[in-house]
């Protein structure tokens, strides 16, 4: 507590006033972890029944968990690197299940890194609709890929782009927008106390503008009677309710409704901010009341009558002759089913499953514009990772299948060559039939295609 900011404190002292001290206490006690099962992978009962972990569920979400950080590791487990589960605080897991997608809908995460919350709205979408990633750091793009190719994701188009770019072409386009706005971070100095020493009172007026400018900018995208969610992992007012304050008066076509969990969390608090009381119908989620961080969740409906021109469908480079070959002949000699029919695109040699019925593209950073399928070269395809951990076990021809515990597996996960009595071609290497990545078998010997940045020993 010693550590933190002197202007924080004093914040908090004067909002809090008698719920200070409980709340304060946290500061003492080490911060709640959890992980959510990908259910784009297995059943939430499967997960548990498999998972070797101590699992506590969480609340408000149905996939949600707490496991115990001293017990337990699940970051450095096998069936992290098979995507079975994502890492990500209890709290984290709020936003998106108050935004409540469905498979076939539109949806857009605009501020999508590292991909937790994408990760889980994309599960909810069962691989149905377009899901469009937008992350305008380059840096942490990276991660945001990785995120989704390890969970098995096919149907997200990733974008680097100011989210006021974007807005030219997808006007009245989405059904649902996730705004998980960059904020001063207060709700994150237990678990990260490197934030505390980046947090000022200036930062918090700084972060607001932001905010502010990145809701403006989002509004237009969605169609009427669509639903945003505005959320923030920071417990200052200006940065919650104020800024959503200034967005209802400057947007009437927008009303707040009600966060569909709301009987988890506490009421948002419009009297901090001399604001509207309908704003209360937001959540808080606090420290002292749940087990997780703080964040703040926001429902904003946009209702009837002020949808925008719609842009016709844009065009993306064409798939040639000889890369639409080799890929049909990795299909035959690979799948058992062809389970992905187009449309395609090529970038150089590299080969994407897109999303259709989208606008022009041109101009703009496009970090994948849909599934990366793997490189069409002039003889053969190569098959991506993403690929493979977007497969099932029972769709392709050619598989081995390591236990946990067993030492090929960790051999594997190190990069190594393996002796293997499998027929000759590419072959999909799982873990109790989870995809783990590619091996390619010749002369009895099963050649390693596991990523080199992913390579390690299970420890």
């Amino acid at each position: 507590m010693n550590r933190l900011p002197e202007d924080y404190q004093k914040q908090m002292r004067k909002l809090l006033k008698e719920e200070y001290p409980a709340f304060i206490q946290t500061y003492d006690n080490p911060p709640y972890r959890g992980l959510r099962i990908n259910t784009l992978k297995l059943s939430v009962a499967e997960g548990r029944q498999r998972l070797p972990f101590q699992l506590e569920p969480v609340p408000w979400c149905d996939a949600g968990f707490l496991y115990d950080h001293d017990r337990d590791r699940p970051g450095k487990h096998v069936d992290h690197a098979a995507g079975l589960y994502y890492i990500q605080d209890p709290s984290a897991m709020a936003p998106v299940e108050a935004l409540q997608p469905q498979p076939g809908e539109k949806i857009l995460d605009l501020c999508a890194a590292p991909g937790g919350k994408t990760t889980q709205i994309a599960a909810h979408m069962k691989g149905e609709g377009i899901l469009v990633a937008n992350e305008i750091s380059k840096e942490r793009r990276k991660a945001l890929v990785e995120n989704l190719e390890r969970c098995g994701v096919t149907n997200a188009l990733i974008l680097g782009e100011d989210p006021r770019h974007l807005s030219t072409r997808f006007t009245g386009w989405f059904d649902r927008i996730l705004i998980d706005a960059p904020c001063s971070g207060e709700g994150m100095f237990r678990k990260d106390p490197d934030t505390r020493e980046r947090w000022s009172l200036r930062s918090t007026e700084t972060a607001a503008e932001l905010q502010l400018s990145i809701l403006e900018a989002a509004a237009p995208m969605l169609r009427p009677g669509g639903k945003l969610v505005y959320s923030t992992c920071t417990f200052n007012p200006r940065e919650n309710e104020g800024v959503l304050h200034r967005f209802l008066q400057q947007n009437p076509h927008f009303t707040p409704g009600q966060v569909p969990q709301a009987a988890h969390y506490q009421p948002a608090r419009p009297d901090w901010i001399d604001a509207s009381p309908a704003l209360a119908q937001a959540g808080r989620l606090w420290p002292h009341h749940l087990k997780g961080e703080g964040h703040f969740v926001a429902v904003l409906e946009k209702r009837e009558g002020d949808e925008g021109g719609r842009q016709k469908p844009g065009k993306l480079p064409p798939v040639h002759g000889d890369a639409q070959r080799v890929f049909k002949d990795f299909l035959w000699e690979t799948l058992t089913e062809d389970r992905f029919p187009g449309p395609f695109t090529l970038f150089g040699d590299h080969l994407y499953q897109i999303p259709g019925d989208l606008p022009s593209l041109k101009g703009w950073v496009v970090e994948r514009p849909g599934l990366y399928l793997g490189q069409a070269k002039r003889k053969h395809f190569a098959p991506s990772h993403a690929l493979a951990l977007a497969l099932t076990s029972d769709s392709v021809r050619r598989k081995v299948s390591f236990a946990p515990e067993e030492e090929h597996l960790n051999q594997y996960l190190r990069g190594e060559t393996l002796p293997t009595a499998g027929d000759p071609g590419w072959t999909l290497v799982t873990v109790e039939g989870f995809p783990l990545g590619w091996g390619k078998v010749s002369n009895g010997l099963l050649k390693n295609h596991y990523p080199k940045w992913l390579r390690r020993d299970l420890i």
